[in-house]
């Protein structure tokens, strides 16, 4: 009983972080998006690609990158000359989630007026980093055809929170023998209001439909 009591004040405590961050976000003008998915699903490729396209927008990105360990994801941004800073949760136990008060910190050491809209690549994982609200604007889960159809059904946490459910590496459905149309029902079935986005990463194929989806955003 007291392990759950404690991890319903810690939840308790960090949701009360995050909504003062995203007050703090909006009041800045910065649209903050949490991107949540497994490893090797493409998450550091589709905000790479994301950045480029938004630059020649003239929307000005930045970044927060959560990894256990390493700077190596972040590091693949430095050539696009936006703000980056890095979070590694090995020094606090290796957890396998961002909460919102090291991303409200992370924040600090960015200048908000150079920002339009920051990305938080949080880390590799289905689970956990769905039960921590961010301070972001909106959720975002990436789901690889490789994973499999069934994903939305064994971890319905993540699309529960999610508005966004990037369908990525659909050039590869045909040779994986994936049925498209059950994942897509299936992340429906666990929460009517998502908006899916299929697309290749790799080739750019609906890559539109996810840069305009971006653009409205931003206009509200």
């Amino acid at each position: 009983m007291k392990k759950i009591k404690i991890m319903k004040n810690v939840l308790q405590a960090n949701d009360e972080i995050a909504q003062n961050a995203r007050e703090y976000f909006s009041k800045n003008g910065v649209f903050v998006i949490n991107v949540m998915s497994s490893p090797g699903s493409g998450k550091t490729t589709i905000i790479k690609r994301t950045v480029v396209e938004l630059k020649k927008l003239n929307i000005r990105p930045a970044l927060i990158e959560g990894d256990i360990e390493t700077q190596l994801d972040a590091a693949q941004f430095t050539k696009f000359n936006i703000p980056i800073v890095s979070i590694n949760t090995g020094p606090f136990g290796g957890d396998c989630h961002l909460e919102a008060g090291w991303v409200k910190q992370a924040s600090d050491d960015m200048d908000l007026d150079k920002i339009d809209i920051l990305f938080i690549e949080n880390i590799g994982n289905l689970v956990c980093p769905a039960e921590f609200d961010t301070g972001a604007h909106i959720n975002v889960v990436i789901l690889s055809t490789p994973e499999g159809e069934d994903k939305p059904l064994k971890y319905p946490l993540m699309f529960t929170s999610s508005q966004v459910n990037i369908i990525n590496k659909c050039d590869l459905t045909e040779i994986l023998e994936i049925d498209l149309e059950t994942m897509k029902k299936n992340a429906l079935k666990i929460n009517p209001k998502i908006k899916i986005i299929e697309m290749s990463a790799k080739t750019g194929d609906g890559f539109d439909k996810w840069i305009n989806y971006l653009k409205k955003k931003l206009k509200k």
